[in-house]
């Protein structure tokens, strides 16, 4: 079964060109479902019946999993059999007809303007780390750019003249802008601490950790959340939190849902629908606590 996911994830990768997140997520799905069927004595992927995929499926509800990790599992057991039977090695795609649960979209988490503001003002030091933290909050905040992006960005990236970012993955790159706070950010941070930080010439990465090296999820996850505590934030916030709240302050303030979509790299304008109701629900806020008789 293993020669059959390798051979998968091969062809997400040279074929399909899927991203490298992508191509991890399947395989960290299929391996889960390989394991569950090698505890029952199953090897060989065509032995696997349509009862022993239900009862994978019931094993997984069974553990608790969220109903958006229990759908990930179905997409990726499905995609697996769409694409060996497209090569026919099996004769039928028994996974066909499994069902993912039904998934209740969550409001995503937004922060208000003047809490964005606050957030923003915590790294007001003159060290070097405070400085790199200001303008990545900053570039963040500005672009609404994934943290993988945020974290993946090379000095080449930044166009200082054109206020913008080359943002890129495996198959394709957009274009995003910048705002003038983003921009003196960046230039305090390229000017006065990137090169203290960095020991030589040889690294290409725009944001560096304390020891030169790339900035990890992990190191900039933890670095938004002790500002946002200092900033006596209380929602629960993560660096995705400032790509939703771009979005939706862009829609609130008129921004368009198909430029507000390339900015943020969506496929499916679909996605980027859930901004407008938010900005929706706020004008009915704001209606009921204005209007004389709201």
């Amino acid at each position: 079964m293993l020669d059959e996911i390798t051979a998968f994830i091969f062809y997400l990768h040279n074929i399909k060109k899927t991203s490298g997140n992508t191509e991890l997520s399947y395989k960290r799905d299929l391996c889960k479902f390989m394991a569950f069927m090698q505890e029952r004595g199953i090897t060989d992927i065509g032995h696997i019946s349509q009862e022993d995929l239900k009862a994978y499926i019931r094993y997984l509800h069974e553990r608790n999993f969220a109903a958006s990790t229990v759908s990930r599992n179905i997409a990726s057991i499905k995609a697996l059999y769409q694409y060996l039977r497209e090569e026919g090695q099996i004769e039928e795609n028994i996974a066909r007809e499994l069902k993912a649960p039904r998934i209740e979209k969550k409001r995503p988490e937004i922060l208000t303007m003047e809490e964005v503001a606050r957030l923003l003002e915590q790294p007001s030091g003159n060290s070097d780390k405070e400085i790199r933290d200001r303008a990545m909050l900053e570039l963040l905040y500005a672009t609404g750019i994934r943290v993988t992006e945020l974290i993946s960005l090379q000095v080449r990236d930044v166009n200082l003249q054109r206020n913008r970012i080359v943002c890129r993955d495996s198959h394709k790159e957009r274009l995003v802008p910048f705002g003038e706070a983003a921009r003196a950010a960046l230039v305090r941070y390229l000017e006065e601490a990137r090169d203290s930080m960095v020991p030589g010439h040889g690294e290409e990465t725009l944001f560096v950790n304390c020891s030169g090296q790339p900035m990890s999820r992990q190191g900039f996850w933890k670095l938004v959340k002790h500002y946002a505590r200092k900033a006596g934030i209380e929602a629960d916030i993560t660096p995705h939190t400032l790509r939703h709240s771009f979005a939706a302050h862009l829609v609130e303030n008129g921004a368009d849902l198909r430029s507000v979509q390339i900015m943020l790299g969506h496929s499916d304008i679909s996605t980027t629908q859930i901004y407008a109701n938010i900005g929706q629900d706020h004008i009915e806020r704001v209606y009921a606590k204005a209007h004389p008789r709201g």
